[in-house]
């Protein structure tokens, strides 16, 4: 190894590496484990903690409950010292349930037995008995609701994950939850010790990165137990260990690019200039450096390859020609992109269809009847049509973005071309169309054929995305010289800045990862283009009054 180092010198990449790896790749990797096992440390501390803190607050909470309960309890049985009729006492019980929602049941019983019979409602999930005896020897029974009480006990940690269960301080029986499983609820209960500290929270369990805790109360008697679950840890201690771990990864990557490239670059710009000082000492004066030039190139090289191109005076000219070529290039490219992957996502189905559909028809080894043909042919003629109008779209954007869009301008009825409209839109769906334009004999100024190409994409889209159920409404009405013609349908609230994309070419409500509907993504975008090349204006509304609102503004034609 050293006798090959002896007879050849490193390259400036080699170097690089063996520095890269020596002084960023092993320091990074080794504090990364480090910044890993302190951020563990610290997750799983406050997992504890949290933990901790969760079954105090929970105890706290039904310390309140008792407390509050008791509180009422006592001020019922003194105000009913006040009422010397069963009747009065029974009037004063109800409006006391009413005002109080936790209580299912408040009545007074006249014997132990009676007490008793009614505490057979704590065998029950959904139910609390409480009993008191009066001065007059009978008793007070108070039924209270559990399911009720759990969204007052568990509602200052509604949003935590963890699973949390009240049992029972004598019978260890389930008495309410939070996040409740079955597989969790018996997993703590196999771990719990037989024996309990009382009053202080205990964390035990067998996986250190998922504590439980409980809390044994004395007043009342009740335990409580907080299990942290999979999904929290993964939350915590997993997910930052897997960021950590990503960082290290994305940045060791990062050092290599960027080094990578600066070296790529370096080896490129020396060797035009190495290339251009030949040819110069060969008598080519005409030779250019163009030196691939950004963050990485050093400034010997550009001043050199500055130098070197004052001989040239059109190198300026040339590369700003060449930077704006690139950008139409790019635009280019993308539009390309876009335009092959949405256009072969929708082309497929009907071409799938008419394919699978003709196959069925050319088969002679199966008896095909009359019906079938038709039906068959009727979806082949359908998907047919269906592509015919997206390759139209298709074929109108250069116009539309050419502008030379040809219309023949006539005074049209809104109603008609309306009407028309409609008869032409597929309505699969079978949505209800209100129609509230057809009394409306108003002429715009616009081609009569564009028009019709307006609205039928509007209505489509209408129905393609209208919730189930609901209607799709025309409406009109004129502001000064021009008529605005409104299609509506219920739909969720869209965000303004979603909104403001959908006259874009490609863009959809649904994106590709959670598409429901078919189509290009260039109706509105084609149907702004139209009605913008007739003089014409068309705006995108979202709010919960209207649900999704397109309004088309046109001229109102004159004699």
């Amino acid at each position: 190894m050293v006798q090959f180092f002896s007879k050849r010198r490193l390259k400036i990449a080699e170097q690089i590496i063996i520095v890269i790896f020596f002084a960023v790749l092993i320091p990074m990797t080794v504090s990364g484990f480090i910044i890993n096992n302190i951020n563990q440390q610290s997750n799983r501390a406050h997992l504890r903690t949290t933990a901790v803190m969760i079954s105090k607050i929970v105890s706290e909470e039904i310390n309140v409950f008792e407390q509050s309960i008791n509180n009422q309890i006592n001020q019922i049985i003194s105000t009913l010292e006040f009422y010397k009729y069963p009747e009065q006492e029974r009037n004063y019980l109800d409006s006391a349930i009413k005002n109080l929602p936790f209580y299912k049941e408040l009545t007074i019983v006249n014997t132990p037995e009676k007490v008793e019979q009614y505490k057979a409602y704590n065998t029950r999930d959904n139910y609390m008995v409480f009993s008191r005896p009066l001065n007059d020897g009978r008793f007070l029974i108070a039924i209270l609701d559990v399911e009720t009480l759990k969204t007052d006990w568990f509602k200052t940690i509604a949003e935590d994950k963890r699973q949390i269960y009240i049992l029972d301080g004598k019978t260890n029986k389930l008495f309410a939850s939070s996040n409740y499983t079955k597989d969790g609820y018996e997993d703590c209960m196999a771990q719990l010790p037989q024996k309990l500290e009382n009053d202080k929270p205990v964390i035990f369990g067998n996986v250190k990165n998922q504590p439980l805790v409980y809390l044994k109360k004395t007043k009342p008697n009740a335990i409580v137990i907080v299990n942290t679950t999979e999904d929290l840890k993964k939350d915590t201690i997993d997910y930052n260990r897997d960021k950590i771990i990503l960082s290290i990864i994305i940045t060791v990557l990062s050092v290599f690019f960027v080094v990578g490239l600066y070296t790529s670059y370096l080896y490129t710009n020396i060797r035009q200039l190495f290339k251009a000082i030949i040819a110069i000492s060969k008598g080519n004066y005409e030779r250019r450096i163009r030196l691939l030039t950004n963050i990485f190139t050093p400034f010997e090289l550009v001043f050199l390859a500055t130098e070197f191109n004052r001989m040239v005076n059109q190198i300026h000219k040339s590369y700003v020609q060449i930077k704006k070529k690139n950008k139409e290039l790019k635009q280019l490219d993308e539009f390309r992109s876009n335009m092959i992957d949405t256009v072969s996502h929708e082309f497929r189905t009907p071409l799938t269809s008419i394919q699978g559909y003709t196959s069925r028809l050319l088969r002679q080894d199966i008896q095909i009847d009359d019906e079938t043909k038709q039906k068959s042919l009727k979806i082949i003629k359908r998907q047919s049509e269906r592509l015919k109008r997206m390759i139209e779209d298709l074929l109108v954007i250069p116009d539309i973005e050419d502008a030379r869009l040809n219309f023949n301008l006539i005074n049209i009825p809104i109603n008609s071309i309306i009407e028309n409209s409609i008869l032409l839109v597929k309505n699969d769906s079978k949505k209800e169309i209100i129609n509230n334009v057809k009394d409306c004999a108003i002429e715009i100024l616009a081609d009569n054929d564009r028009m019709e190409q307006v609205f039928v994409n509007l209505i489509e889209n209408a129905i393609k995305y209208a919730k189930d159920g609901s209607p799709i409404i025309l409406n009109y009405e004129v502001e000064e010289n021009r008529l605005i013609v409104s299609v509506q349908n219920e739909y969720d609230l869209i965000p303004r800045e979603k909104l403001k994309t959908l006259f874009d070419k490609f863009s959809r409500l649904d994106d590709s990862t959670t598409r429901t509907t078919r189509g290009t993504g260039l109706g509105l975008y084609i149907v702004k283009g139209l009605v913008e090349a007739m003089g014409g204006e068309i705006r995108l509304y979202s709010n919960e009054e209207c649900g999704f609102c397109v309004k088309v503004y046109m001229p109102i034609a004159t004699d």
